[in-house]
């Protein structure tokens, strides 16, 4: 929580079940919240789409999962790169499957939602399990159900974390291929994959690349993946460029992790404490750019490599966020 000292957090109340039926009065409020779930409505500093036409951000979300090997392999053998948002649970469930993915040159990074108090342990708890099984602490993260607003933004962008979504039509229309609702029996696998045949039609008429909505953790939805949506897309024309999301953004790769990271101001730089407690001991463990060899407390006002010596609100984010993601070229 000492990440968040020295940070406007919009003073917003969690919806009643992150829908916009069951909330009328935040769906109402929906813009000026910058709530996505109903709307779309997005801020700057959230990645979206892909920059260059025809070019698809591939990721996969919920796992690792006893099925994401079967997905690795695949991957492997066609040679694309994915971004995959990991479930901290599943993570020290299954670190040896987190580590192949990070080998192979997959990109890392993590989930969220609820009270301040509940998003800050997820991302926490989340981004300790990666620190600890990879020893590097991602920059990126992805909320469940792209259930964000801007008091979940703020935290997210306050722990050094960038948000990634996923595309969204002019219309309303989302890059969803509802391979979670396969798994949940709602709909088959045919028109899920109807669905995503759909996706890449309006993506051809994007004037900008995509990112789409799809899972490694279920078996059907790795069934799903390496079995039709990912050759489709392989094979469709005009042809498609498959790559990581942080790749098609143009992002070096070591900006993807804090310890990495050569950027002063990716993420957002949080100069409160000049770095990260990823152990949560209220000591700093990591800065931009150190390699995890911070041991300095959190109390010291030492500036931090990749951090600038300044205190900006959050509250005004919106107004910096282009020039922060432009800032990675």
């Amino acid at each position: 929580m000492k990440e968040l000292d020295g940070y406007d957090i919009p003073d917003l109340n969690p919806t009643v079940d992150g829908s916009c039926g069951g909330d009328p009065a935040a769906a109402a409020d929906a813009a000026n919240r910058g709530w996505w779930t109903c709307g779309g409505h997005t801020r700057d500093t959230d990645i979206v789409a892909c920059p260059d036409k025809l070019t698809w951000g591939v990721s996969f979300d919920d796992g690792p999962s006893p099925y994401t090997r079967v997905l690795l392999n695949y991957l492997e053998e066609k040679d694309i790169s994915a971004t995959f948002f990991v479930v901290g649970s599943r993570v020290i469930e299954r670190p040896a499957l987190l580590i192949e993915e990070y080998m192979a040159g997959h990109e890392i990074s993590s989930l969220t939602t609820l009270t301040n108090e509940q998003v800050v342990a997820e991302l926490g708890w989340t981004r300790k399990a990666i620190k600890t099984v990879l020893g590097v602490t991602p920059t990126t993260m992805r909320p469940p159900y792209g259930d964000i607003d801007d008091r979940v933004r703020a935290i997210s962008l306050a722990m050094g974390m960038v948000p990634i979504m996923w595309t969204r039509t002019p219309d309303g229309g989302k890059f969803d291929t509802n391979d979670w609702r396969v798994a949940g029996g709602i709909v088959n696998g045919t028109e899920s994959f109807s669905t995503f045949e759909q996706i890449l039609s309006n993506a051809t008429a994007l004037d900008t690349g995509f990112i789409v909505l799809q899972h490694d953790l279920f078996e059907i939805t790795v069934d799903l993946a390496v079995g039709y949506t990912l050759d489709y897309a392989l094979n469709h024309q005009p042809k498609f460029n498959l790559k990581a999301i942080g790749e098609c953004q143009g992002f070096p790769t070591g900006n993807l992790y804090l310890e990495t990271n050569q950027n002063t101001t990716f993420p957002y730089p949080n100069t409160t404490s000049t770095g990260i407690d990823t152990d949560g001991d209220g000591t700093v463990d990591t800065k931009s750019g150190d390699g995890g060899s911070t041991a300095i407390s959190s109390n010291n006002n030492t500036t931090g490599a990749g951090f600038v010596n300044t205190a900006p609100v959050l509250a005004s984010f919106v107004l910096v966020g282009a020039a922060l993601l432009s800032s990675l070229l």
